[in-house]
């Protein structure tokens, strides 16, 4: 497998984009520039399912993908493609959004956008892919009645109104069976842009009879086909439409409606990249000539425009670029997605090989005299926010904005200092759900990342990690902890952080290796060991035939012992296994204690395992810890996290159920004393220990305002007494990936 330890140094061009790029955003996490700035905060997020109908199913598929602004800024409207409506918020109190209902379009939402009154969406009604066909629907806010429909001779997708409110845009896609030939082109009709002329009442004059812009014979990639995917307009009554599958941007004059230029969206020379399916965030890989193949467009002002480069058919350059409207390149943004989404913990290994963190939507706001650019990432689960300093200047990069899964459009809202995400990827089963998030910018500094990864001096690029899932205090050093990442990715690592930095600061990732090699593990658990380095808990699953590992790792994270449980509790197990360890002195003698997440087949029901083991004799004993019934409406399960040493006998543990978001109802941490307590071998009756719940973590967890993950996983203490606690991100697998750190406080006060 690669590994960062053996990449070769990159050339100088790229050390110079990481001092204005990814140096620029540790930096500016750290709080040490731009203090005089004004950053965004969340406000809320609000999963669109609780917007349905009642008696609706809430694990109906629902979508939040374009979203648009009520004249007054109170308001939201929402596209959801698979429920075929409009959705509505009410955000005019911002301490409570609430969602106002939906209205049934009939067809496939695909964009809306709002003038006055009036929201005008692009419907899909298409028979198959080679019989197209759709409306632009004419809705009056007031009433939420559709007041007209307008064919616009195809299926739509992106709508766009002009400044001056005198013009409608709206591309015609006319998507390709990707199932297809492998989706090459071309595959007729050919798309185009349609054109509709507004009203003072914001409605279509030419409602019967729209314009339309043929777009053929321009692009060199199937130019008889060209699939338009997103349209915004200057001040200037200049549309720019980009062609994705074709790698090409066409400027329209909607006043002739004539094209008056066009040009190749072009390729770009990426290095410092992860692009290699092995699961190893490493930023070691690099493409030549990758077309760019744009989705969103938007305009800076009346001479250039942003596009971000999510990529379809042939390319994906994983970036965002400046455009004049030329086509000359004043900005090209390379690999600085990327390596903010390392550093942040929200790289999508998964997606490595494929498109990487994939921008795709785009939105540009003018919040007084500044305009800011914000690039929604769509397999990275963020919002990129940058500053525009104007010409062929590059952007200031001011701060990331997680979001839900899958970020799809955006709209500012300047007059209220806001920001509104619509994130589609909605998934009951997997405990994803679409949502609407908000943010105000009003903070005086970032509120994310909570965690942020050094520079990696083996590859220039962030410390790629994710998924932390166990916790453990340095016992010298102040604020130094270790975690560990689970088995989303390919290589297991034990990383060190730096506590008493805010954001907390990963500072080194040490890879852990069996015979010399890097191996993968799924480790849950982390402790340091008496003679140096690490005691490590792995998680197993009978069914995937994996085993339940103790492992014992020297500094370097060579593997010493790889140790199995015994046979007879081997013989017991289910597919929830270890998820913590702690380590403590009796007598001299090292001893360890493994919490087991959930009850095995020889457990009573609501008894849960701890195993202690000591390694001098090799002997194991247990006692049962007692679990909490689940509380969530939702259902599932309770079990354990994380287990952490006090002192004497005493051990904090973390107790949560599996849900997610609002179906979050408990995430405890609790305290036992083994004081007094006989562990006894494994076939007799096992003693339950007493616990004490210390703290409720579920409210510092839902601060944050965010869809939370259900797992709280990794809890230590340190030297000092200062007790920390990590949520484990998934690796953004079904998971929106933001990592949450809380900081508990002193231990005294947290258990008097």
């Amino acid at each position: 497998m690669r590994h960062a330890a053996t990449s070769s140094r990159q050339p100088a061009g790229r050390l110079l984009r990481l001092a204005t790029g990814t140096a620029m955003i540790l930096c500016l996490a750290q709080g040490a520039a731009l203090a005089e700035d004004t950053y965004f905060s969340r406000q809320a997020t609000l999963p669109v399912f609780l917007n349905l109908p009642a008696g609706t199913d809430p694990a109906t598929e629902t979508a939040a993908e374009i979203i648009a602004a009520t004249a007054d800024g109170m308001g939201l409207v929402y596209t959801d493609s698979p429920g075929r409506a409009l959705g509505f918020v009410d955000i005019a109190d911002l301490a409570a959004p609430k969602f106002t209902g939906r209205l049934d379009m009939g067809g496939e939402p695909t964009s809306v956008a709002v003038i006055g009154n009036i929201a005008l969406a692009g419907i899909n009604t298409s028979e198959s892919y080679v019989k197209p066909g759709g409306h632009v629907a004419v809705i009056d806010l007031a009433s939420r009645s559709i007041k007209a429909s307008c064919d616009v001779g195809g299926q739509p997708d992106s709508v766009a109104i002009s400044p001056d409110k005198a013009y409608l845009a709206v591309v015609v896609e006319n998507e390709r069976d990707e199932e297809l030939n492998d989706g090459a082109l071309p595959q007729l009709p050919a798309g185009h842009l349609a054109l509709f002329a507004l009203g003072a009442d914001g409605m279509p004059a030419n409602c019967d009879a729209a314009t339309i812009i043929d777009l053929t014979g321009l692009a060199a990639t199937a130019g008889e086909d060209p699939e338009p995917e997103f349209v915004d307009i200057n001040a200037d009554n200049i549309a720019a439409v980009t062609l994705q599958e074709n790698n090409h941007i066409t400027l329209i004059d909607l006043k002739s409606a004539k094209v008056v230029t066009h040009f190749t969206a072009g390729a770009v020379d990426l290095a410092g990249i992860d692009a290699n399916d092995d699961k190893v965030i490493a930023a070691i890989d690099s493409r030549q000539g990758v077309l760019r193949e744009p989705d969103a467009i938007g305009w800076l002002d009346n001479e250039r425009f942003v596009t971000a480069n999510e990529g379809d058919y042939q390319g994906g350059s994983r970036s965002f670029t400046i455009f004049d409207k030329s086509g000359k390149v004043l900005f090209e943004s390379g690999s600085m997605l990327e390596h903010l989404a390392m550093a942040n913990g929200q790289f999508p290994v998964k997606r490595a090989k494929s498109k990487g963190v994939e921008p795709e939507g785009l939105e540009i706001g003018r919040f007084g005299d500044e305009t800011l650019i914000f690039v929604l990432a769509e397999r990275g689960n963020f919002v990129a926010v940058y500053r525009d300093k104007g010409g062929a200047a590059a952007p200031e990069f001011l701060q990331m904005l997680p979001t839900a899964v899958g970020p799809e459009g955006a709209v500012a809202i300047p007059g209220r200092g806001l920001l509104a995400v619509a994130s589609e990827t909605d998934s009951a089963e997997d405990n994803v759900r679409a949502s609407v998030s908000l943010y105000a910018r009003d903070a005086a500094r970032p509120f994310a990342p909570a965690i942020i990864s050094a520079i990696d001096p083996a590859t220039d690029a962030p410390i790629g990690w994710g998924a932390l899932s166990g916790l453990a205090a340095d016992p010298v050093a102040e604020g130094k902890l270790y975690a560990v990442s689970d088995s989303i990715y390919g290589v297991s690592r034990i990383y060190a952080l730096d506590a008493t930095a805010t954001p907390a600061r990963i500072t080194r990732a040490i890879d852990i290796k069996k015979d010399g090699k890097p191996v993968g593990y799924d480790l849950e658990g982390i402790a340091l060991a008496k003679d140096g380095g690490f005691w490590l808990a792995s998680e197993g699953n009978p069914d995937k035939e994996i085993n339940n590992y103790l492992l014992k790792v020297d500094g370097a994270g060579n593997v010493l012992e790889e140790i199995q449980l015994p046979e007879a509790l081997v013989a017991q197990a289910v597919r929830f296994g270890l998820e913590g360890i702690a380590a403590w002195e009796e007598n001299g003698r090292e001893k360890l204690i493994l919490a087991v997440q959930r009850e095995w087949k020889d457990d009573p029901k609501g008894l849960v395992k701890l195993a202690i083991h000591e390694p001098a004799t090799k002997s194991w004993s247990y006692v049962h810890y007692p679990l909490e019934t689940p509380k969530s409406g939702n259902g599932g399960w309770v079990g354990l996290s994380e287990i952490t040493h006090l002192g004497g006998l005493r051990f904090a543990l973390i107790e949560r159920d599996n849900q997610p978001g609002v179906h979050a109802a408990l995430k405890l941490i609790t305290t036992i004393d083994l004081a007094g307590v006989d562990p006894k071998p494994l076939g007799e009756t096992l003693p339950v220990v007493g616990k004490k719940v210390v703290l409720d973590a579920l409210p510092l967890m839902l601060a944050g305002k965010g869809w939370i993950s259900d797992k709280i996983e990794g809890l230590t203490v340190t030297r000092g007494g200062q007790v920390y606690a990590v949520i484990d991100n998934d690796g953004l697998s079904d998971a929106p990936g933001e990592t949450q750190f809380l900081r508990l406080g002193a231990l005294d006060q947290l258990t008097q």
